[in-house]
């Protein structure tokens, strides 16, 4: 039986792209394990993994307790399990991972694959912080069989930067959407009403929907202040999500004097529906590896605003969708005001990216990782 370890910082990640995965690789018969913090809290990591593996790290990279006990549980847990392959993802569990395994793995024979969601340096980046997290890859790049990118500007930055050797980086579009669950067709017209109803909406009321964490780095304040541009009492702003920045973000609300059209929804099971009832979902962020949230948004049919950076260029290019520079509230609030005064033109746009899609729809992207693992393998 082959056996495979996937590895994430937290089960939230596992929960949200790489359950399917799981589900396929023992569909084919493997034994596929599982590590994060907290993972045996998860009910349905417990249902879809054969095994899982509670380890202690922090999600600051630069945290000193991530080499104190971690490296030495991973150890202690690859040994017992005699992985075929360790599959990690997102950053501080990646380069903890691989460090810990940097002499383990050629003794196993284990292969290890990492993919990476989206580098810690990028170009509006600090110079300094660019330059250590830079490093480390490098660093790690030593430690890794297989390094998968998921947007092209990755994919440049690893090759310039010589991360790992050309005949071990693979490019791959994405984690996967899965094209059955978001789809438009699936949503009724009652599931439509009924958030509508919830979020107050009016026959004549547009929905504006902001899918994103409330952090620094998603630049909620860029939404809410190009919303308030807009001066359009018939328009509402929805933020789906939650983090440190919402009690600023219901402050500002009230400044700028839209409190009664913004909603904030936090948490929610539903996107799909929201993402039909909106006219428009947007997403200013400075940094992403390939946004989840815009490819939902595309693949329901939605026209997407976004701001022009890695993952999301590569989404949004040769017309599928609307893209503004980062913290260009003007842009941003323009490029609002064009998709709400010409729908037919959105609707082109958006029925552009939906037929994108396809590039990145789920099953595609496990053949991929069928033909990566079967590679590892034979070497």
């Amino acid at each position: 039986m082959k056996k495979i370890l996937m590895v994430a910082t937290i089960p939230a990640t596992l929960r949200a792209f790489l359950l399917p995965f799981a589900q396929h690789f023992r569909n084919q018969g493997w034994q596929v394990d599982a590590i994060a913090c907290g993972i045996s809290a998860c009910d349905r990591c417990h249902q879809v993994f054969d095994r899982v593996w509670d380890v202690e790290w922090s999600r600051n990279p630069l945290d000193p307790r991530n080499f104190l006990k971690t490296p030495s549980a991973i150890q202690e847990i690859v040994t017992r399990g005699q992985y075929d392959i360790v599959h990690v993802h997102t950053p501080v569990a990646a380069f903890v991972t691989r460090y810990a395994l940097r002499n383990l793995r050629k003794q196993l024979k284990t292969k290890v694959i990492y993919t990476a969601h989206g580098f810690h340096f990028h170009p509006a980046g600090k110079p300094l912080k660019n330059a250590v997290f830079r490093s480390l890859e490098k660093f790690a790049g030593n430690w890794t069989d297989y390094l998968v990118v998921i947007n092209h500007e990755d994919e440049a930055a690893a090759k310039r930067h010589q991360l790992v050797s050309p005949q071990h980086l693979c490019y791959m579009p994405g984690i996967g959407v899965d094209l059955d669950y978001y789809n438009p067709d699936k949503i009724s017209d009652r599931e439509v009403e009924e958030v509508r109803q919830e979020l107050g909406l009016t026959a004549e009321t547009q929905l504006l929907l902001s899918v994103a964490e409330l952090i620094p780095r998603k630049h909620p304040e860029d939404v809410l202040r190009a919303f308030a541009k807009l001066a359009k009492s018939e328009v509402c702003l929805a933020f789906a999500g939650d983090g440190p920045l919402m009690d600023k973000m219901q402050e500002l609300t009230s400044e700028l004097g839209v409190q009664k059209q913004v909603r904030f929804l936090g948490l929610r099971q539903d996107i799909p529906t929201l993402m039909r009832v909106a006219t428009a979902t947007l997403l200013a962020s400075e940094q992403e590896g390939l946004p989840r949230c815009v490819m939902e948004s595309m693949s329901l049919g939605t026209p997407v605003i976004g701001t022009s950076i890695r993952g999301t260029q590569d989404l949004l290019k040769d017309g599928c969708g609307f893209l503004v520079e980062v913290g260009d509230v003007e842009g941003l609030s323009n490029a609002i005001a064009y998709v709400l005064d010409n729908p037919i033109e959105a609707g082109i746009v958006a029925q552009r990216g939906r037929d994108r899609m396809a590039v990145f729809e789920l099953e595609q992207v496990i053949k991929l990782h069928d033909q990566l693992y079967a590679e590892a393998l034979s070497v």
